[in-house]
């Protein structure tokens, strides 16, 4: 299906994911948990870190408790690994207006050096606000599973962030920010996604410029896939080091 955009152009209409998906997400996640150990050896074999500040940045409605197995695992790989501290993701209503809480944040672990913003799902999408908005502490994103490219009516999910965020996918305002965000970064990023995502389509989760990892994962808990700690781990193995603290 194809519909016009606002400036006349016609454009293809990207549907969420399937209901067979959607059903199947609590099932596959609750699997991946179970035989997690099998893939211990992938996770070994990911290369060691450099000492650089991470933060990670939960997904919708959940909390740093979210992250702590991916938190750990960098941390055990070399890197100063952070949580975000601002409680429970309800989008603008945890961070503030232009998402100044989150950079207050970010500053606060810039002291000594730039900072690599990892986020799932909508914490990607603010992770890349915050890299948009001051590239000067930001050394890199790197987005897991966030629907950033495309509408977010092409997701299972998008009514209930509506409720929980206070704001409406087509506000003028809301829709101009997302355009935003989904534009070229500053910095090196990379976007990890799965086409059998069964709460966002996986391809409004990457886009033509960025280098993209694809992973066959379940939306839920895919921050503790392994194959996703392991290609978090590559991805930041093969970036630069950050800027020195100012």
């Amino acid at each position: 299906m194809d519909a016009l955009s606002m400036d006349g152009d016609v454009v293809a209409v990207i549907p969420p994911p399937s209901k067979a998906l959607w059903a199947a997400e609590l099932p596959r996640a609750l699997w991946m948990g179970a035989t997690w150990w099998r893939h211990r050896d992938v996770l070994a074999a990911a290369p060691k870190g450099d000492g650089r500040t991470v933060m990670v940045l939960p997904g919708l409605v959940n909390t740093d408790r979210a992250t702590i197995l991916l938190r750990r695992y960098l941390t055990a790989k070399g890197y100063r690994a952070h949580d975000w501290g601002l409680g429970r993701n309800l989008g603008i209503r945890s961070v503030g207006p232009d998402a100044g809480r989150l950079i207050a944040r970010v500053e606060t672990l810039a002291s000594r050096g730039s900072v690599t913003l990892i986020g799932i799902s909508l914490g990607g999408i603010m992770a890349r606000m915050v890299a948009q908005a001051r590239p000067d502490i930001v050394a890199g994103v790197i987005t897991v599973a966030s629907p950033y490219a495309g509408s977010p009516r092409a997701t299972n999910v998008w009514r209930a962030f509506e409720r929980l965020t206070g704001e409406r996918v087509d506000d003028p305002a809301v829709m101009a920010r997302s355009a935003a965000i989904a534009g070229p970064l500053p910095c090196p990023s990379a976007a990890i996604w799965s086409r059998s995502d069964g709460l966002v389509a996986g391809t409004i989760c990457r886009d033509d410029t960025t280098p993209a990892v694809e992973v066959r994962s379940s939306h839920l808990w895919v921050q503790n896939r392994p194959q996703v700690l392991a290609a978090v781990a590559t991805i930041l193995a093969g970036w630069p080091p950050p800027a020195e603290g100012r």
